[in-house]
């Protein structure tokens, strides 16, 4: 169980280094009118696959790659289209085959969603969760020092 006092705050723009901005589309809206919990969901992953490529190596290890094991979201606020909606991302833990990661959702300065995600290191030959690398290990254990814009 992880204490939640010591969790990285996903609402504070200034949480996240790594940012990945979606175009809200027309069709992500639901019949109130606001982006439903699908797009949200797709918002994230845009976020999550942009954070994690950064760092796997792949030309160095093609055959690694990761998978979602779990993922959690939070709606705090409604939003609409058109705009675009910033997803900031964060590694906020790296395990042994595993890692976490958290994101926040912008509409303008307003965190409308946020989510956390453990996604599992696995060798896509063998079919199985593997250790990773120890360069890439440590490229995530620095990924918040060093954020790409």
């Amino acid at each position: 169980m992880t204490d939640d006092s010591l969790r990285t705050d996903l609402t504070d723009r200034a949480s996240f280094g790594h940012w990945t901005g979606v175009t809200i589309r027309f069709s992500d809206e639901d019949n109130l009118g606001h982006v439903n919990n699908v797009a949200i969901a797709a918002y994230v992953e845009a976020g999550r696959t942009m954070l994690i490529h950064r760092f796997l190596l792949r030309e160095k290890y093609p055959d690694l790659n990761y998978v979602l094991v779990h993922v959690e979201i939070d709606y705090l606020a409604e939003f609409r289209y058109p705009g675009i909606v910033d997803v900031g991302a964060r590694v906020e833990r790296v395990g042994t085959k595993s890692f976490a990661t958290g994101y926040g959702l912008f509409s303008g300065e307003k965190c409308v969603a946020t989510a956390r995600s453990v996604n599992v290191f696995f060798d896509m030959v063998k079919r199985s969760s593997v250790a990773p690398p120890g360069d890439v290990r440590a490229l995530l254990e620095s990924a918040n020092d060093a954020a790409v814009s």
